[in-house]
C-alpha cells in the first residue's frame, strides 16, 4: 500500500511578481506616451546635445552660470545659523514695511522737537546700529576696485 503523502496547498497571491509589475508599468508607460518621449529622446540625442551646447554657449547664459557661481560660493561663507537668522530679521523687516496700519495705528509725522528727541533715544540708536553697520560695510566693499571673481576666490591672475 502506497504511503500517504503530506501536501500543503499554497496560499493564493495577493501581490504581483516583479515582472507582471514591470509589464504593467512598461504598458502604462506606453499607453501614456513616455515611452514614445524617452525614445525620442534617445534617438534626438545629438540634436538636444547641440541645442543644449549652443544655448549655453551665449554670453548671457555663460553670465547666468557665472553669476549663479557665484552666488552659490557667497552664500557657502556665511554660517547657517547666521543666514538664518538674516532671513528671519529680513522677514520681519517685509512684514512690518507691508502690515496694512488701522486708524488707531497710524504714526503721525514726529514734527522738530519729535525728531531732535529721537536722535537722542538711546535705545533706538543701538537698533539701529547693525543697519549703519551693514550700509557702512557695503559702501566700503562698493568702493573697493574690483576684480575678477577667479582672482578673488582663488589668488590666480586671469588672463582676460
Amino acid at each position: 500500500m502506497a504511503e500517504r503523502m503530506n501536501y500543503d496547498v499554497p496560499p493564493t497571491r495577493t501581490e504581483h511578481t516583479a515582472t507582471e509589475a514591470l509589464g504593467s508599468l512598461l504598458e502604462n508607460l506606453h499607453q501614456h506616451g513616455f515611452l514614445r518621449l524617452a525614445n525620442d529622446v534617445v534617438m534626438a540625442n545629438t540634436q538636444i546635445a547641440k541645442v543644449l551646447v549652443d544655448g549655453l554657449n551665449q554670453p548671457g547664459a555663460q553670465a547666468g552660470i557665472q553669476n549663479l557661481s557665484l552666488l552659490l560660493v557667497a552664500l557657502s561663507k556665511i554660517p547657517p545659523e547666521h543666514f538664518n537668522h538674516l532671513l528671519i530679521a529680513l522677514t520681519r523687516a517685509a512684514q512690518a514695511m507691508t502690515h496694512e496700519q488701522t486708524e488707531d495705528e497710524q504714526v503721525k509725522a514726529p514734527g522738530v522737537t519729535g525728531a531732535l528727541k529721537m536722535l537722542g533715544d538711546d535705545r533706538l540708536w543701538q537698533q539701529a546700529a547693525p543697519f549703519f553697520s551693514a550700509i557702512k560695510a557695503f559702501a566700503e566693499a562698493l568702493q573697493e576696485k574690483p576684480e575678477r571673481p577667479v582672482t578673488r576666490y582663488s589668488g590666480k591672475e586671469s588672463n582676460a
